[in-house]
């Protein structure tokens, strides 16, 4: 039976079990929603391209399954492109469909038209074009393939509108089956030997390819081993803070203490993650090629083994099947540093605890208690970047697999987005985005795809008029010469509550319990416009300390 390319597309996506995609609809694909309609598929629309590329982020985050993005040519690309980076360096599955200009246009520079292949080749692991509606079968399967295998990345399809419209005989298309990499019995063994002779290890989790019964298993190994750990940046929800094993996360404003311990340390396990700029605290934790430490370092793809850190063991290898090897290793004896694993996770709640009071009359540090105590264990936090991302980014203590959706590459706007998708994959938990002002008018739009689907979201928007990171370097860089950083805000309650949604303002700390308990009973997409002092623009220091010590 013949069938349109548009028709193979959808057909592919159900063979390998896609439940829905997220798209800013085109003329150039227009098949392709038209096979959509009728497919079973839940298609989720949205206000911009790189908004739905981070909600196709956010699923591949969660499941571990791509993420699937659709758009339309040239500007629809290039807008959706913020999400592809975030997804090539996060590490995260993700497929786009791109709409292309028909076939007998091409290399015209027709309406809209970009060469993708040049274009994206830096964003995505493969970059395919799909000229032959009978290879859809074999491109998509392809595509699926490459995501997931090795270290996990975004794939671009395009597809030339003309194609789309061509009725073709073509293979069922059939699920993909995502390569894997085991560690052999002599690796185990040779790890095993190391931490035998180790005196201060450390343990380093990041990168993906993580799930329930892989995070459940590596923290069963740390309890029998003592073992410190440490998540990497972003990658929290991989250990439990609470657990007397955890040392705190390893990254960008590391605790200093933390740091001296990593550098110290006489065994450095780095295991799923590429342990890069953020993480390694601007490569100053391990040396480069060649680290001080012995260093193990367990990753799925083995063209990241060595291009960084030369390691005494590499084991090409998966969390999942790398943690499944541990299962038989036990301690010999007690391990001696069992005493120094205690003292590392005491350091760490002293610095996870949140400052009292600051500047103005709103205080971030009681608001993140008040947070702990009354949201549940399952509760799933986003955030995008900038200096409002540390309160979250420190002070909260996750508990739990899958409760963290937050981009590694620093990318603004990823907040709103991604808890936009997390809600629809979990419906019945709390998703909790955190927000800066500048942060969130990068996306805030897709706060009304979060009322057309009915997501309870709830907002936190910490407002100080400012893009201030920026102006945090700024003061630090230049002091008193303020340039381009200072920002014109609408009325962020009054937007959310324009939308549908509920909108409320928060000036003083003592306003946010209550504000809070009133969004969450509101069961709408919710926006809290918390009032921040510019001058409280880190836990610690004020803008006119960095500025005066400048």
């Amino acid at each position: 039976m013949k069938k349109t390319g548009g028709q193979l597309i959808v057909d592919a996506l159900k063979a390998n079990g896609v439940k829905r995609v997220s798209c800013v609809p085109g003329e150039s694909y227009l098949a392709v929603l038209d096979a959509l309609y009728e497919s079973g598929i839940e298609t989720i629309v949205c206000r911009q391209e790189g908004g739905a590329a981070m909600m196709a982020d956010t699923w591949g985050r969660l499941t571990g399954e791509p993420g699937i993005c659709m758009v339309t040519r040239g500007p629809g690309a290039t807008n959706a492109s913020a999400g592809l980076h975030v997804a090539k360096q996060d590490s995260i599955p993700m497929i786009l469909f791109i709409g292309q200009v028909q076939r007998d246009a091409r290399e015209r520079e027709a309406f809209q038209e970009v060469e993708y292949r040049r274009a994206f080749t830096e964003f995505a692991k493969w970059v395919g074009e799909i000229d032959d509606a009978r290879r859809i079968p074999e491109f998509v399967t392809r595509a699926f393939a490459i995501a997931t295998s090795g270290r996990p990345g975004p794939v671009v399809l395009t597809l030339p509108e003309d194609m789309l419209v061509d009725e073709v005989d073509a293979p069922e298309a059939k699920p993909y089956m995502p390569v894997e990499a085991h560690p052999g019995p002599a690796q185990i063994e040779a790890f095993s030997a190391l931490l035998a002779k180790a005196k201060r290890p450390m343990l380093i989790l990041g990168g993906t390819r993580w799930d329930d019964e892989s995070v459940a298993g590596i923290r069963a190994f740390a309890e029998r081993f003592s073992l410190p750990v440490g998540c990497s940046f972003r990658r929290q929800m991989l250990f439990d803070h609470l657990h007397e094993s955890y040392a705190g996360d390893v990254g960008i404003g590391i605790n200093p203490t933390l740091a001296k311990e990593i550098k110290e340390s006489d065994l450095v396990i780095l295991l799923g993650g590429r342990f890069s700029e953020m993480p390694s605290s601007s490569y100053t934790l391990i040396g480069i090629p060649y680290p001080s430490q012995t260093l193990v370092h367990v990753h799925p793809d083995p063209s990241e083994l060595g291009r960084v850190y030369r390691a005494d063991l590499a084991i090409c290898a998966t969390p999942r099947d790398f943690v499944g090897a541990l299962g038989k290793l036990s301690p010999a004896v007690e391990p001696e540093w069992a005493t120094r694993t205690a003292a590392m996770h005491a350091g760490y709640l002293a610095w996870s605890t949140p400052p009292k009071t600051g500047p103005g009359k709103l205080h971030m540090g009681p608001i993140m208690e008040w947070i702990e105590a009354n949201t549940p264990k399952d509760a799933i936090f986003t955030n995008g970047a900038g200096n409002y991302a540390t309160w979250l980014h420190r002070f909260h203590r996750f508990q739990a697999f899958n409760t963290q959706a937050a981009p590694a590459s620093g990318s603004m706007g990823y907040g709103l987005p991604a808890a936009v998708a997390a809600k629809q994959l979990f419906p019945k938990r709390e998703v909790i985005c955190f927000a800066g002002d500048g942060c969130f008018m990068m996306h805030g739009q897709e706060f009304a795809t979060a009322i057309r689907y009915n997501l309870p979201i709830i907002v936190l928007l910490v407002n100080n008029g400012i893009y201030g990171t920026i102006r945090m370097h700024q003061e630090r860089e230049y002091p008193g010469r303020v340039s381009a950083t200072d920002l014109t805000n609408p009325d962020f309650a009054a937007l959310a509550r324009a939308y549908g949604g509920y909108g409320e303002t928060v000036e003083d700390t003592e306003q946010f319990a209550a504000a809070f308990e009133r969004a969450r009973a509101s069961g709408k997409p919710a926006i809290l416009d918390i009032k921040l002092d510019p001058e409280a623009i880190t836990p610690t220091r004020t803008l006119t300390q960095i500025r005066e010590k400048a």
